[in-house]
């Protein structure tokens, strides 16, 4: 096959000299597949043909392609599109069609993150005099390219089908120009608007596609936090931060013996002295009870956190109430809170102790429950925190370092790395 040669058609080696913007156009999708296919596996294309007469690229304006690859890391597949837009896509107003438009889809969220490279043939040299030149001080992309990165993200929205809300869906555009300076470029207020509105330009040629590559491995490794946190969001945005720790809505508390655990799934419910609660109001935010099983009681294959359930309702009564499980001290007048439960869930994955535990109750996030693979990922409180052991889990298994071996009892944070 390979002595057959590799033939180019679609009249790619016939285009005049108006038509470079067109063979640019080519080239930077063609790029782009290579540079994510030397860090990503390639799954699935269909712009490379073979039949008998040989091998053979098809693409031009009137075709469509499609690029799919898989992240080897976590294993988040993306794909790069040319000439359409992902389905559900469109703009119901007038017609919009980038060049290309890399779709990822991460774990932990059903969320699409989709970003348009367009390609621009053309630059302003920014002469002396000229009023591009008295705003940026060096070569650019024409300042109307920019303005159409604004419309494409703007105006492209997704529907789930006919009669559904619309939503904006494209996180990101930015322009492709044929600029060799890239470490001077780094200065160009265009580029510096990536990271502030995730709209700009990146220059693009066989030599200067250095700070292309670094864009799209970050934005391929962002966590879903920080892929949303690039972008600009209107005023009055909530949903971003119930996915933060301001709001601790989840009860975790540990099993102070086997036979608590049996009782608990059999009567849906779970009890614990009123007195291990400190801050009496926190019992009207809480939505989520959660079972910690120590090493001590159910060793270390069943240890950790496997069932939870959503709070029904709750009541303080004495413990000589709760009949479902008998008191080892006896009945008493002590007060208890019994949560009762909706539905116990068994998580696929226990959250293991790895190290930690907890010894009475720990407070957090259904966002902490739902995420967290070891206990100590659940005293993560403050923003930095949060952040820093968001993008360290892309890389690989993190490590939550605290200052005392149960959650519950004052432990401090003393760090958040990767094992």
């Amino acid at each position: 096959m390979l002595l057959k040669g590799l033939l180019i058609q679609n009249d790619l080696f016939r285009l005049s000299m108006k038509d470079l913007a067109q063979l640019y156009e080519y080239w930077c999708f063609l790029k782009i597949h290579h540079l994510l296919s030397k860090k990503y596996e390639l799954l699935k294309q269909d712009i490379i043909k073979i039949n008998r007469s040989g091998l053979f690229v098809t693409l031009d304006k009137s075709q469509q392609a499609k690029m799919v690859y898989k992240n080897p890391l976590n294993g988040e597949i993306f794909t790069l599109f040319y000439n359409t837009l992902p389905k559900g896509d469109r703009s119901p107003t007038l017609s919009q069609r980038p060049d290309n438009v890399l779709t990822l889809k991460k774990n932990d969220t059903a969320a699409e993150y989709k970003y348009i490279f367009d390609a621009k043939y053309r630059i302003n040299p920014a002469y002396e005099g000229t009023p591009y030149f008295e705003r940026y001080r060096m070569p650019g992309p024409e300042e109307d390219d920019i303005n159409t990165m604004h419309r494409y993200r703007d105006a492209i929205v997704y529907s789930e089908g006919q009669g559904k809300e619309y939503e904006r869906s494209m996180f990101g555009a930015y322009v492709l120009f044929p600029y060799h300076d890239e470490e001077r470029f780094q200065q160009h207020k265009f580029y510096k608007s990536v990271e502030i509105i995730n709209i700009g330009a990146f220059p693009f040629l066989p030599n200067s596609t250095s700070l292309m590559e670094k864009f799209l491995d970050e934005i391929i490794m962002d966590s879903p936090e920080k892929a949303y946190e690039r972008t600009t969001r209107p005023r009055g945005t909530k949903e971003y931060y119930g996915n933060k720790l301001s709001g601790k809505n989840v009860l975790v508390g540990a099993l102070s013996k086997r036979p608590q655990l049996e009782a608990a799934l059999e009567h849906g419910f779970y009890h614990t002295p009123l007195r291990n609660i400190t801050d009496h109001k926190v019992l009207t935010r809480l939505e989520y009870v959660a079972l910690y099983q120590s090493i001590r009681l159910f060793g270390a294959e069943e240890a950790g956190i496997s069932w939870y359930g959503r709070v029904k309702d709750w009541k303080v009564v004495p413990r000589s109430a709760i009949t479902a499980i008998p008191s080892s001290r006896g009945a008493t007048d002590e007060l208890y809170v019994v949560f009762e439960v909706e539905e116990w869930v068994k998580r696929e994955k226990a959250i293991v102790p790895a190290g930690h535990g907890i010894y009475r109750i720990l407070y957090t996030t259904d966002y902490m429950l739902n995420r967290a693979k070891e206990v100590s990922e659940l005293r993560l409180e403050t923003e930095e925190e949060l952040r820093d052991w968001r993008e360290k889990r892309r890389a690989g298994k993190v490590k939550v370092t605290l200052d005392r071996e149960h959650l519950d009892l004052g432990s401090a944070v003393l760090g958040i790395g990767l094992e």
